[in-house]
C-alpha cells in the first residue's frame, strides 16, 4: 500500500490548510451563532475547487483519487464541522452517484461546470420517517407514466436540502420486489411537484442545514433514472460505502484539532502550582488520544487506497466509519475533560466539537448498522 501524495496534492493540501486556518477558522464562532456559512467563504471554497473534489477532470473537477481526497478532507475537518458537512455532503453522497453510476448524458448535463464549480449543490435523499436504519422500508413511490415517472412521498434529515439544486433520490418502482424494486433518480429542485420543508434545528452542525423534502405528483423525466431500474438500493449502498473513508478523514481532522487544543491548554493551565500537563492522568488522556488518532489515520488511508485500487470495501468501509465516529466521540469527551469548565462553555471551540461529534455515530449509517454490516461480511468470509 502506498499512501504517498503527489506534489500536486501536497500543494493543494497546503493551500487548503492555509485557507482553513486563515479564512474559515476565524469565522467559526460567527458560523455557529448565525447558523450560516458566510457567502465569502462559500465563494472562496468554490474558487479553490473544493466542490469538485469527487468529479473527474474531464467533467470540470479536480480528478483526484480517494487517498488525495482524504488528505483534503483531513484539513477541512480541522475547522467548523458545519462548513465541513456542506462541502462533504456535496462532494460525497451528493455527487458521487452521478459520477459513478450516471450515463454520459447525465454526467455532461450535471457535472460540468455547475456541480464541479459548486454552482449547483448536490444532496442525497434516502432516509424517510419509516426508513432510517431500515433503509429498504421506503414509502416514496415512483410510477412511470409515458416519458416521466411520477414521485409521491417524502424524505427527512436531508443534508444540504435547503441549498441543494440536484438530489439523488431513492423511490420504490416495484413494491413486490422489496430491495430490488427501488430505483435511483436525479431530481432537480425546480421539477413540478417537488418542495423543500423548513430547516431542522439541530444540536450541532450549525451552518449545515437539513430539511424534509416532499414529492406531490413530482414529474421526473425517464432520462433521469440513475443507473438501471431496480438497482436503487444497490446504488445507495455503493454511494454510502465508497464515501465512508472520506467521512473518517473528516473525523480525523477534527480529532487532530482537538488534540492540538488539548495539548496547548494542558501546558498553559496551572493547577497546584504547575501545568496540568504534569498530572499523569492528563498525560494518559493525551497519549490515548494520540493512539486513537494514529489508529484512525492508518485505517482511513488504507481503506482510501483500497477504493482507489477498485477493491471491494464493504467490510472495511463499515469498519472505518465505525472507528472514525467512535474515536471522534472519545477524543471530544477527553478534550472537554482536559479543558474542564472552559470545555463546557459555548464561547470555546471544544464545546462545539463535542456537540458536532455526536451525529457521526448516527448519520450515513449508525454505529450499530456498521457492526451489522461487518458481522455479515465476516459470516461470508469465514462460515
Amino acid at each position: 500500500m502506498d499512501f504517498q501524495l503527489s506534489e500536486d496534492i501536497k500543494f493543494l493540501k497546503k493551500s487548503i490548510q492555509d485557507f482553513i486556518d486563515n479564512e474559515v477558522d476565524p469565522l467559526a464562532m460567527e458560523i455557529e451563532e448565525k447558523d450560516e456559512i458566510p457567502e465569502k467563504i462559500m465563494n472562496m471554497s468554490k474558487e479553490m475547487g473544493l466542490f469538485g473534489l469527487s468529479i473527474p477532470e474531464e467533467y470540470g473537477g479536480t480528478g483526484i483519487g480517494m487517498v488525495g481526497k482524504c488528505a483534503i478532507y483531513e484539513e477541512i475537518g480541522r475547522t467548523h464541522n458545519g462548513y465541513t458537512t456542506v462541502i462533504g455532503a456535496h462532494t460525497g453522497i451528493g455527487s458521487v452517484g452521478i459520477v459513478e453510476m450516471g450515463n454520459e448524458e447525465q454526467k455532461r448535463k450535471y457535472l460540468p461546470p455547475m456541480m464541479a464549480a459548486g454552482e449547483m449543490i448536490g444532496a442525497f435523499a434516502l432516509t424517510e420517517p419509516s426508513a432510517g436504519s431500515h433503509a429498504t422500508n421506503l414509502k416514496t413511490t415512483a410510477v412511470r407514466k409515458g416519458d416521466k415517472y411520477i414521485l409521491n412521498g417524502s424524505k427527512h434529515y436531508i443534508t444540504n436540502a435547503p441549498i441543494a439544486d440536484v438530489f439523488t433520490v431513492m423511490a420504490v418502482t416495484d413494491p413486490s420486489k422489496g430491495a430490488k424494486g427501488i430505483t435511483s433518480f436525479i431530481v432537480e429542485k425546480d421539477f413540478p411537484g417537488f418542495t423543500v420543508g423548513k430547516r431542522e434545528k439541530k444540536m450541532g452542525l450549525h451552518g449545515s442545514h437539513s430539511a424534509e423534502i416532499f414529492f406531490e405528483d413530482c414529474e421526473v423525466p425517464v432520462e433521469n433514472v440513475l443507473g438501471q431500474e431496480g438497482q436503487g438500493y444497490v446504488n445507495a449502498l455503493k454511494i454510502l460505502a465508497n464515501g465512508r473513508a472520506g467521512l473518517a478523514a473528516r473525523n480525523l481532522g477534527s480529532c487532530e484539532k482537538l488534540l492540538e487544543m488539548s495539548l496547548h491548554h494542558a501546558n498553559e493551565r496551572i493547577q497546584f502550582n504547575k501545568p496540568i500537563f504534569e498530572q499523569q492522568v492528563i498525560q494518559h488522556y493525551l497519549a490515548e488520544m494520540a493512539l486513537d488518532i494514529e489508529t484512525l489515520r492508518s485505517m482511513t488511508y488504507r481503506v482510501a487506497w483500497m477504493v482507489d485500487q477498485g477493491m471491494k470495501v464493504i467490510k472495511e468501509a463499515a469498519m472505518v466509519k465505525l472507528l472514525g465516529s467512535e474515536v471522534y466521540n472519545r477524543i471530544a469527551d477527553k478534550a472537554v475533560q482536559i479543558h474542564g469548565g472552559i470545555g463546557y462553555i459555548a464561547e470555546f471551540p471544544v464545546e462545539r466539537f463535542y456537540r458536532d461529534a455526536r451525529i457521526t455515530k448516527i448519520y450515513e449509517g449508525t454505529s450499530e448498522i456498521q457492526k451489522n454490516i461487518i458481522a455479515a461480511q465476516l459470516k461470508q468470509e469465514y462460515l
